[in-house]
């Protein structure tokens, strides 16, 4: 059965593809195919581990299975602990060599703990289902798939490759400065970058991602002056703190629109008193109709483009905030940390391009740009302001996220193709 499934896999592939590549790319191309099933029981391995950002040992135990992976292969692997964190910590494996150095991104944690009720790998077909098969176990395996079709083909011999996967992509350890120290270091001695999150499919088409939104987190408080509501808008009481709380998120909603710029409140309570627990995640209130409210809290986040953007639009709302109505007060506050953009750039482009290229040459389809709004932040913008990166070079599937995520196992043979062909030509400076 695998002989015929492998078949099959490269019948798939035109001849004409085949005539264009290389022979040692069309060892690569083969041996992906030839190692499918070996991918896909891995893949059912790891996911049947619950690696959720706070299972600690979960993390671990998924790091040793890429240990395992990559050592026969050459690297260098080690682990570098991040307990000051909160958090489990990072693989970092270096394969050295003479080319140009190639950093692969990826995590090993995913958003489902182990108290979650969808915990197994299941298969129908060449659909499977499973927590973070897609984000991002389904990108490692497709690293692990590219690198042994490189070592088969001997592109890996010389090649100059760093893999980076983070264990708590899905929620940042604090502090963020910390957490992601290693990681930037490796961006900033890298050549290029290349993100394993999922691949961006719209319809039949795939896409590629050259930019991704940033994501952080902001908590506004407002304050007024509380007593018997017949006085409400007064001189003596003002507005109170829920009118503030309007006037701000209305602002927000009216003076700041722009292309490629959100900014959800996702939970918000208001009343005397109101509070917030120490997560930031649940909110407390009380009072009653004939009192103006003394304390309001909401809760959101805010997603940019670009650097420039984002510190504009902070700027901006905080002269909305500034403008209090009479006898009221209030403060915006942004969290610490939280994920920079991956901004679109000529360098990202040009990534794309030599992409698109082993994709003529494989005879698949060229990928176009991708909308970063469609798109939620991820561990390349670590990197992005210091090393031309793409990223979604990972599986295609849905549901990321949520129970029921999917995968197209198929996808692992073109994704793993691409990227053994692409690594192998960044490395070796080849087009």
């Amino acid at each position: 059965m695998r002989l015929i499934l492998a078949a099959l896999l490269l019948m798939a592939l035109p001849a004409a593809a085949r005539a264009q590549s290389s022979p040692t790319e069309q060892t690569m191309m083969q041996t992906v195919v030839n190692e499918h099933d070996r991918h896909i029981a891995l893949l059912e391995r790891m996911v049947n581990q619950n690696s959720g950002t706070l299972n600690l040992e979960g993390v671990r135990a998924v790091r040793d299975m890429v240990r395992a992976e990559l050592e026969p292969l050459g690297f260098e692997v080690r682990w570098v602990d991040m307990i000051e964190t909160g958090r489990a910590g990072h693989l970092i494996a270096t394969h050295a060599g003479r080319g140009r150095n190639i950093l692969l991104i990826g995590h090993l944690d995913t958003v489902f703990e182990a108290d979650n009720p969808f915990q197994r790998f299941e298969r129908d077909g060449a659909r499977a289902v499973g927590p973070g098969i897609g984000d991002d176990k389904g990108g490692v395996v497709v690293i692990i798939s590219a690198l042994r079709a490189m070592q088969a083909a001997g592109t890996l011999d010389d090649a100059n490759i760093t893999v980076f996967l983070t264990g708590d992509e899905e929620r940042i350890g604090s502090p963020a400065a910390v957490a992601r120290r290693d990681l930037i270091e490796a961006g900033r001695a890298a050549a290029f970058a290349l993100e394993f999150e999922n691949l961006a499919v719209d319809g039949e088409a795939d896409f590629g991602t050259i930019a991704r939104r940033s994501s952080s987190n902001w908590t506004l408080t407002t304050s007024g002056r509380t007593g018997h509501s017949s006085g409400v808008f007064n001189d003596t009481l003002g507005y109170g703190a829920i009118y503030e709380m309007a006037r701000i998120l209305d602002g927000f909603r009216r003076d700041l629109p722009e292309p490629n710029l959100t900014y959800n409140v996702g939970v918000i309570a208001g009343g005397t008193p109101a509070a917030i627990d120490a997560e930031g995640f649940n909110v407390t209130a009380s009072g009653k109709t004939n009192i103006v409210a003394s304390t309001a809290i909401a809760r959101g986040d805010l997603r940019t483009l670009t650097r420039e953007q984002d510190e504009r639009i902070r700027a901006g709302m905080q002269t909305i905030v500034a403008d209090h109505l009479p006898r009221t007060g209030a403060e915006l506050v942004f969290a610490e940390g939280g994920y920079p953009p991956m901004a679109p750039s000529e360098g990202n482009r040009a990534l794309l391009a030599r992409l698109n290229a082993v994709n003529r040459d494989l005879g698949l389809p060229e990928m176009a740009e991708y909308d970063p709004a469609r798109r939620g932040a991820a561990d390349s913008g670590f990197v992005a302001g210091d090393v031309d990166t793409l990223g979604g070079l990972g599986v295609s599937g849905g549901g990321a996220h949520a129970d029921g995520e999917w995968v197209d196992l198929d996808s692992l043979v073109r994704q793993s193709q691409r990227a053994a062909v692409l690594i192998s030509r960044l490395s070796l400076g080849s087009d």
